[in-house]
Order: C-alpha cells, then structure tokens, then sequence
C-alpha cells in the first residue's frame, strides 16, 4: 500500500497570514487583563522602594520588592490600592519585611507598616 503525501502546505499558509493579520488589528487594542486608570504593579513595586528609600536610603538600600498584590476597596481598606511587600536582601523570613499601601489610581503612599503575622 502506497501512502500519498497529503498537501497541508496551503491550510498551514492559511493560518499564518490570518495570524499575521489579527497581530496587526489588534496591536493597538487595550490588553483586558489590566484595568485602566490603574497604575501597573511592576510600577507600583518601584514606586513603593523609591518611597521608602526617600525616607531612609542607607535603611532600605538592601531592600527588593518580593510581592505585588492589588486590593479592591473595601478589602481591608476604604480605597483600591496596591499592596507591595518588601524585604531585605538576602530574605529575612518577613523579620525585616514591611508592607508599603498606594492607591490604585495615582500611587500616592497611603501607609507604610509591618506586615502582620
């Protein structure tokens, strides 16, 4: 029995110019998975060490951004807000954690604490 060799080569083309199109219709399009009129977290991370090493830059000159979380209002606060935890390198297990709260919107600092344990 002889097999043929089937010729997919055209479906295959296909799909990649419908790819290439949907990539350059939707380059411009807003991402869904990110609100808008929220700041990004990976800023938010940079923005929360950079107020703290205003405060105090020897202190926090170790310090990196472990965890990024965003809390809607009313999840333990009245304000949407990005909740970035930070600690000293290398890891200090949380003893020398602390927890810095920007609002959601604009990134201004609401508070800075421990974290809670």
């Amino acid at each position: 029995m002889l097999h043929r060799p089937r010729r997919f080569w055209p479906l295959y083309l296909g799909w990649i110019v419908l790819c290439a199109i949907l990539f350059l219709a939707l380059s411009g399009a807003e991402d869904p998975s990110r609100r808008t009129g929220r700041m990004l977290s990976n800023d938010a991370g940079r923005t929360a060490l950079a107020f703290l090493r205003a405060r105090d830059r020897e202190r926090f000159r170790d310090y990196e951004v472990v965890q990024v979380a965003a809390a809607r209002a009313g999840e333990g606060a009245r304000e949407a807000r990005w909740v970035v935890l930070v600690d000293k390198v290398p890891h200090t297990g949380l003893r020398e954690a602390w927890v810095v709260e920007l609002a959601a919107d604009s990134g201004k600092l609401l508070r800075v604490r421990r974290p809670a344990r």
